[in-house]
């Protein structure tokens, strides 16, 4: 069985708006989400900026004594699940339940949930420690908490392949769907890291912006004064059901998925390769998977964090699949206006890319005033680009040398 497997429902929370239509609007007009970090004081912090969500309320989404002690990354992974399948229109009921199923990505879990207990645990003792604690924090309880509220009973969850995570779930969905273990499945990213631990860390490795005087324009991917990556939080979940379900009951379909690719770097924990030799593998086998030469690619929607290397490798990974055709494909990096949201990135970015194949838009690369060096590819700098895109590339690269590519095609009359 190859069952073909298509996108019938978004959901986004996110650093520019709660809900896919604000943050798809303001991602088009190139706005940014970032700005200074107000969940803790940073007073002693590098790092003072970051991509918070600012406009969400867990009670639209939770049971309000449910919601008090649910830690945002699950209630944010159950908000997108909940408006990816109300906007689908897909039921799930006795008949199906078994049948749908979840798979979220998420990198670090609940880590203020670790900061909390941790501090409890040090000055009043073990035995004050929440029983909670250890549900409200582990990664797949986003997946688990979806699939209680949402009663879906199939195949269930979690990847933490760091910044691929979001990619690899919405993968590993997809064969699920395709290969015919499963007819739908609630999949994509989520992560809320914007800690005192979190944001001291990447400190650590010189691995955040520290353009604090600018937020805004911290996030510059592929820009000659980048400086590195800045923090975003949220999800994006997307429902994917077999295609013969959508067309059965009049499904609208953002697009169509054809191609998965994965690989892994073997080179370093933190660092790709100099050539990009796993990001362009990964790319290459999802082309193949999709039996689509690279040649047919309209548009890429980039891992492009605004680090110095990830932007130069990807860049070179791009000039290895796509060859002389790398100057005319666009490509461009969302995370220039929300930030990087590590393992939620790859499932708010494929929204992101199905909605561009949709809409027929390519969002811009905000803050593009001067390449980088080796960074001479129309990255759609600045302003969004109303083009057709018929077959859309989207990747996800993470820490442990772990790649993501998947590859949309936009649905035919």
């Amino acid at each position: 069985m190859n069952r073909r497997v298509v996108i019938t429902g978004v959901g986004l929370v996110t650093p520019l708006g709660t809900g896919v239509e604000k943050t798809w609007s303001r991602l088009c007009a190139g706005e940014s989400g970032i700005g200074e970090i107000t969940k803790f004081d940073t007073a002693e912090f590098a790092t003072k900026i970051a991509g918070e969500v600012k406009d969400f309320n867990p009670e639209d989404f939770l049971p309000k004594k449910e919601a008090k002690r649910t830690e945002a990354f699950i209630a944010y992974a159950v908000a997108g699940a909940r408006m990816a399948v109300e906007e689908s229109g897909f039921s799930i009921d006795s008949s199906n339940a078994h049948r749908v199923g979840v798979i979220t990505g998420c990198g670090l879990g609940g880590l203020l949930m670790l900061e909390k207990i941790s501090n409890i645990v040090e000055t009043r003792g073990p035995r004050r420690v929440s029983p909670f604690f250890i549900p409200m924090m582990i990664g797949n309880m986003a997946a688990g908490m979806i699939s209680i509220h949402l009663g879906a009973k199939g195949p269930n969850a979690s990847i933490a392949t760091a910044c691929a995570a979001g990619g690899h779930a919405v993968g590993d969905s997809f064969r699920l769907i395709q290969s015919g273990r499963a007819d739908a499945m609630i999949t994509g990213g989520v992560e809320s890291v914007v800690t005192p631990t979190g944001i001291a860390g990447f400190n650590a490795m010189k691995a955040l912006s520290t353009r604090n005087h600018e937020p805004e324009k911290a996030s510059r991917p592929f820009e000659r004064d980048r400086d590195g990556f800045v923090m975003g939080e949220g999800s994006g979940i997307l429902l994917l059901e077999s295609l013969d379900s959508a067309l059965s009951r009049g499904a609208r379909i953002y697009a169509e998925i054809v191609g998965y690719g994965m690989s892994g770097d073997g080179h370093h924990m933190t660092a790709p390769p100099p050539d990009g030799d796993g990001a362009a593998r990964c790319m290459i086998e999802a082309l193949d998977d999709a039996g689509i030469s690279p040649d047919r690619i309209d548009y890429v929607n980039a891992h492009g964090t605004s680090t110095p290397l990830n932007d130069l490798c990807e860049t070179r990974a791009m000039k290895t699949v796509f060859k002389d055709r790398a100057l005319l494909t666009p490509i461009s990096s969302t995370k220039s206006m929300t930030g990087h949201l590590l393992g939620g990135s790859g499932g708010v970015e494929t929204v992101f890319t199905a909605l561009s194949i949709y809409n027929g838009i390519m969002p811009p690369t905000i803050n593009f005033e001067n390449p980088g060096d080796e960074c001479d590819l129309d990255y759609v700098p600045n302003v969004a680009r109303k083009k057709e895109i018929g077959i859309a590339m989207t990747n996800s690269f993470g820490f442990g040398g772990t790649n993501a590519s998947l590859i949309l095609k936009k649905m035919g009359p």
